[in-house]
């Protein structure tokens, strides 16, 4: 459920999240912080309880006035719901959810808006593996807000750069079309996913550790974001790096944190 990040680990994190952020920063991108919870109200509009509702990770606080006649008993390892207040917060699964709210009800050129943000994620799982499948976990994310066009030649560039990056540091990755329903999943759109994949993931050994993802207008239009001096919503796309997969990869390809760490690093000579 949880992997704790040792010196060297964290170095190597620290290193990837640098070069995928340094991507971004040269094509114009600013950095932003986002918040770790999101309104659940938010997440709604973006369907996402409809379509990750396996993956939903939910904060709230104590019931004081439940807990005025009793105590939680320190043998517990869950609190029962009947201590707990009505959630009002989700824990996002992606971190670029926040940038679209940023952007809500503003306009942006038609030549682009570049953002990249690191976040932290969290994500119910089946069953936990160490550095591969985590309750919570580290994600780079450089998302494009702008026209149709422009958030198109995003993807392609980034595709570019995962893969030769990947070359680099000899990790062989393999690009794939995905599923990922930020449609309904009965609507047009959902067809229209089915014959135009929204998403690819670049996979090492079976696992992604990448991806990108074509949303179309939907977030433009959910969020009321506007092109300058066009009707329509704006169109976004996003590029994210899952850094924790990142360190399985390298560990299952080098079994020395040292050595991967002087391999990344030197990609930056």
């Amino acid at each position: 459920m949880f992997s704790i990040l040792g010196p060297e680990e964290t170095t190597l994190l620290k290193a990837l999240d640098g070069i995928f952020e340094s991507w971004g920063i040269a094509q114009g991108a600013k950095s932003l912080t986002m918040p770790p919870l999101l309104p659940i109200q938010d997440l709604s509009r973006f369907n996402y309880f409809d379509n990750f509702p396996h993956q939903a990770m939910l904060a709230t606080s104590l019931n004081l006035e439940a807990l005025k006649e009793t105590s939680v008993d320190p043998s517990f390892r869950e609190v029962p719901t009947d201590y707990l207040e009505p959630s009002a917060l989700g824990l996002p699964s992606a971190a670029c959810y926040a940038v679209y709210l940023h952007f809500q009800d503003q306009e942006v050129p038609a030549d682009g808006t570049l953002i990249t943000v690191l976040g932290r994620c969290f994500r119910k799982e089946g069953k936990y593996q160490p550095l591969q499948r985590l309750l919570g976990f580290h994600m780079r994310e450089i998302v494009a807000l702008g026209s149709q066009q422009y958030a198109a030649e995003h993807l392609e560039k980034f595709s570019s750069e995962i893969l030769n990056f990947a070359q680099m540091i000899d990790i062989p990755l393999r690009k794939e079309a995905a599923t990922d329903p930020f449609y309904d999943r009965g609507g047009p759109r959902a067809v229209m996913q089915t014959l135009f994949p929204v998403k690819h993931e670049f996979c090492s050994q079976g696992l992604a550790i990448a991806s990108v993802n074509r949303h179309r207008n939907f977030f433009g239009d959910r969020c009321r974001i506007k092109i300058k001096g066009l009707s329509g919503p704006a169109f976004t796309s996003c590029v994210a790096f899952g850094l924790e997969r990142w360190l399985s990869a390298l560990q299952t390809r080098y079994s020395d944190w040292q050595k991967a760490i002087r391999i990344v690093e030197g990609t930056r000579a």
